[in-house]
Formats: C-alpha cells, structure tokens, sequence
C-alpha cells in the first residue's frame, strides 16, 4: 500500500493510519486480528473526529471522493467496524454468543468501499 494522505486538518489521524483499509473484508480482518487495547485505542482517537471527518468526506458523492480523502473515509468505516465491539462487547475482537464469522462471507466484502455499489450489483 502507498503512503497515506489525510486532508488538511486531520494530521492528529495519522496514527491510525493502519487501519486505513478500503474493503470490509480487510476491515474484519484486521478487528478480529487486533488486542482489546488496540480496539479501545483507535475507538477513543476515531470517535473524537467522526463528526468532522463525516461532514468532510460529506463534502463529495459517493463514488466521487478524491483520493485525498480516501484515507479518511476507510478510517471512518473502521470505526463502524470497531464501535460495536467496544460499545457491546466489552471489546472483544468477535461476537460473543454467535456464529463463527468465518463462517459468513460478504457478497461485496472485497470491493473498495468508498466506490459505492453499481446498479446492477444491488438488483
């Protein structure tokens, strides 16, 4: 993977950088691959700019976001992938009670995320 970039205003993010992942399937991978304190610590450094990230990735429609921003739109949805498990299950890297996740695969889980679905992938 090439080096990073954040927009302007988001420097403090690059720390988190590694959980700059474009598709759901890395996105898993690396939550069911990280400690609880790694979980908690991205959790606690993502959560405090959400807002500000969400209305800057806002700013362009979706499958139009420059490459400049795609860094910080994967580090948004990482925290979706994270929050769960912080905010539910006290930090575990799985699903506590369910299903094996390695049992479910997801239909689009290889596809960078921030390109949206085409049409045709949805009927």
């Amino acid at each position: 993977m090439t080096q990073a970039e954040l927009p302007a205003g988001f420097e403090d993010l690059s720390t988190c950088l590694d959980w700059n992942l474009p598709t759901a399937d890395q996105r898993q991978k690396k939550r069911q691959a990280s400690s609880r304190a790694e979980l908690r610590a991205f959790y606690d450094q993502m959560l405090a700019r959400l807002p500000d990230a969400l209305a800057e990735v806002d700013r362009f429609p979706l499958g139009q976001l420059p490459e400049s921003h795609h860094a910080l739109y994967n580090l948004a949805l990482s925290l979706a992938e994270v929050a769960p498990h912080i905010e539910l299950y006290a930090g575990s890297t799985g699903v506590p009670y369910a299903f094996e996740e390695g049992r479910f695969i997801a239909v689009h889980g290889g596809q960078d995320t921030w390109r949206g679905l085409s049409p045709m992938s949805v009927a």
